[in-house]
């Protein structure tokens, strides 16, 4: 199949390089100074875990470059960038396109549907821990790799999409990420939220390291609440976690670089538009909407929006 990867950064440059090493059909969109370095000298991933460092060549334009019809587009964008890609993705869909959202926003794949009619738009999330180093560079800092992927509640599809969407999940296995397609994605995705937004929030509020929540404190103990008030929310809203998630997103903590942070992190510290609103905002209006307490959201929310909004 013919992949485009809409968002070249720590998400979608990881889905971009794993699925080229394998010699899949993949095309990455990016821009400015990564998509030229990428052009000039491959995509390169650098683990730090364990020391090494790879370059893959990978086909990448411009979103006004691109002019090609895919199978599958993974959009690996910022939740704030959404609406500034559905132009290009109204372009090159068709009616037999599968758009996969891979974002850190709850809901994204709904919201995507409705200016997409006749495109089969799915939810997914994404766990990873990396980001932009340098033009042209991703760093991993955890070995963790999973892209969850699937049909909401309530929405059917045909056999022949169905296909594709069984394809992209073994493509994905067969490049060394952890492809699942889910029958349950609203509360997978909700599980994922479950720790980008905890550790997002937690971290701003804190202005903390990973390591500051791996070791006991006030920043791990915001992150535990709110990954409890997460799991209150999710049942809820009908969609109850089967497992454990505060022990989970702790194991899942446990295994990150000790200094590494959040995106929502840098793009605040660099004075750039971030996700706040919907990893932390968004969390306060659902918790109104379905009648959930989530104190420890609603003071963080309360103290963030008077630092940041």
């Amino acid at each position: 199949m013919k992949y485009a990867v809409l968002g070249a950064g720590g998400t979608g440059g990881m889905i971009g390089f794993q699925m080229a090493e394998a010699g899949m059909d993949v095309t990455l969109i990016a821009r400015g100074e990564h998509l030229d370095a990428i052009r000039k000298n491959g995509l390169t991933v650098s683990r730090i875990w364990c020391h090494t460092r790879k370059t893959v060549s990978v086909p990448a334009f411009s979103a006004e470059e691109y002019d090609d019809r895919p199978d599958v587009i993974f959009v690996c964008v910022k939740g704030y960038s959404v609406d500034a890609v559905l132009p290009f993705l109204q372009r090159v869909s068709g009616p037999e396109t599968v758009i996969i959202p891979i974002l850190n926003i709850f809901g994204t794949g709904g919201r995507i549907r409705k200016d997409l009619p006749g495109v089969t738009v799915t939810d997914g999330c994404i766990y990873v821990a990396s980001d932009i180093k340098e033009p042209g560079v991703i760093r991993q800092s955890g070995e963790i790799l999973r892209v969850i992927f699937g049909i909401r509640t309530g929405e059917t599809c045909d056999e022949k999409t169905l296909a594709k969407l069984q394809a992209a999940e073994q493509d994905l296995k067969a490049a060394g990420i952890d492809g699942r397609l889910s029958e349950h994605i609203e509360r997978d995705c909700l599980q994922k939220f479950s720790y980008v937004s905890p550790a997002g929030a937690a971290g701003l509020f804190y202005d903390a390291k990973a390591k500051d929540l791996q070791q006991e404190g006030p920043a791990r103990e915001m992150f535990k609440a709110m990954i409890a008030e997460i799991t209150d929310l999710a049942a809820a809203m009908g969609y109850p976690f089967d497992d454990d998630y505060v022990k989970i997103n702790l194991e899942i903590l446990s295994r990150l670089d000790p200094t590494s942070d959040t995106s929502m992190q840098r793009d605040v510290a660099a004075g750039k538009q971030s996700e706040l609103d919907g990893l932390v905002f968004e969390v306060v209006r659902l918790c109104d909407q379905y009648n959930v307490a989530a104190p420890t959201y609603r003071m963080a929310a309360q103290l963030l929006e008077k630092k940041y909004k």
